[in-house]
């Protein structure tokens, strides 16, 4: 199963919904949250070319997006081909 990685803060429905998605699909994560981690969050602007805002999530190293672009790739049915690979 592909490494999947999404960048959170406390409180962020979006990130709630995200995480509540890969865990009904039972995709393990790596959870990064970046409340109050300078240094977590510039990391994750610079992987997410410039995106600032919470969820940002990767598959093995790939920026998919955030909250929105995963729940299109899920209808899309193209969430299941790239946690296949």
């Amino acid at each position: 199963m592909p490494k999947v990685e999404i960048y959170t803060k406390s409180f962020c429905p979006y990130c709630v919904r995200a995480k509540r998605l890969l865990d009904m699909r039972g995709v393990a994560y790596d959870e990064i949250a970046i409340g109050g981690d300078q240094q977590a969050r510039a990391d994750m602007i610079q992987r997410a070319n410039g995106r600032t805002t919470v969820p940002q999530i990767f598959v093995d190293g790939r920026h998919i997006g955030g909250c929105d672009d995963l729940f299109e790739l899920e209808q899309s049915g193209r969430l299941a081909e790239l946690l296949a690979a």
